[in-house]
């Protein structure tokens, strides 16, 4: 039995392929997020990818920012429960799941059969987000897959102490018109993400396993920070990005499986 889980974020979309709720078929990523080409494209993609049509899929279910604009799947879920459950089954040894996405940032705390049970959300300002990274890459004329990178080469990280985009954003142009070396204020950028999200994070019981979701987490320069902050070490998946996804489909297969759907294979 196949399902399919797709992840349409605010800047990019995540579609992926499980054979009875355990083997990955396909996955596809696009850097295209809700109201764009970007769901169709993934979409397209995975099924290409694993020979595979919508007449072979049993369930689809849609999460994440643009899943009300899906009117192609069977069912809408939160993203929280999704990445539980995408999470869960990437890494099972995980109870903290930490998942930085384009528009908010989200600490969730999981069984050991990825159920959520508790939750933070920063979903009402951009600092701590990805939003805040992408610009913060273009004022340092960068591109974000850079930025990581960049910032590990750093030697006296600067501090960022404005959490207000706008005011961080002045803040880093004065310090490149002051010649502060760009690999400091991009170690800066991250520390300053940290503290933000590692602050809500750390109201939740924190339960080893910890690990990172979402695009953010393929941002060594920001794992690094996060795990400063929080004093752990943090585990990330290579598929991190398609953790909702994964958890799309996964749950999909589990509503089938218990019958809560109809059969319209």
């Amino acid at each position: 039995m196949y399902t399919l889980g797709i992840d349409i974020g605010s800047t990019s979309s995540k579609a992926v392929i499980l054979q009875d709720g355990a083997v990955l078929a396909a996955h596809a990523v696009e850097p295209l997020g809700t109201g764009t080409v970007g769901p169709e494209r993934a979409l397209k993609k995975v099924f290409e990818l694993c020979g595979l049509s919508q007449q072979d899929i049993s369930y689809t279910v849609v999460t994440g920012y643009g899943r009300m604009n899906c009117d192609y799947a069977d069912e809408q879920i939160s993203e929280l429960s999704c990445h539980a459950k995408g999470v869960h089954f990437l890494l099972p040894t995980v109870h903290t799941v930490i998942d930085i996405g384009g528009q908010d940032a989200k600490a969730l705390s999981i069984t050991d059969k990825g159920q959520l049970t508790a939750f933070q959300m920063n979903d009402k300002c951009a600092a701590g987000t990805g939003r805040f990274l992408d610009v913060m890459a273009r004022v340092l004329n960068v591109e974000i897959s850079e930025l990581g990178p960049l910032s590990q080469k750093s030697s006296h990280p600067v501090s960022i102490s404005n959490t207000c985009t706008v005011f961080a954003e002045s803040e880093v142009i004065s310090q490149l018109s002051s010649n502060v070396p760009i690999e400091d204020i991009a170690a800066g950028i991250h520390s300053s993400v940290a503290k933000r999200v590692a602050g809500m994070s750390l109201r939740l019981d924190r339960t080893p396993d910890v690990a990172m979701s979402g695009g953010v987490a393929l941002n060594i320069g920001v794992v690094h920070a996060m795990e400063q902050e929080m004093g752990c070490h943090i585990l990330v998946d290579p598929l991190c990005q398609s953790a909702g996804a994964i958890g799309a489909a996964v749950l999909a297969w589990e509503k089938r499986r218990k019958g809560e759907v109809d059969d319209h294979e």
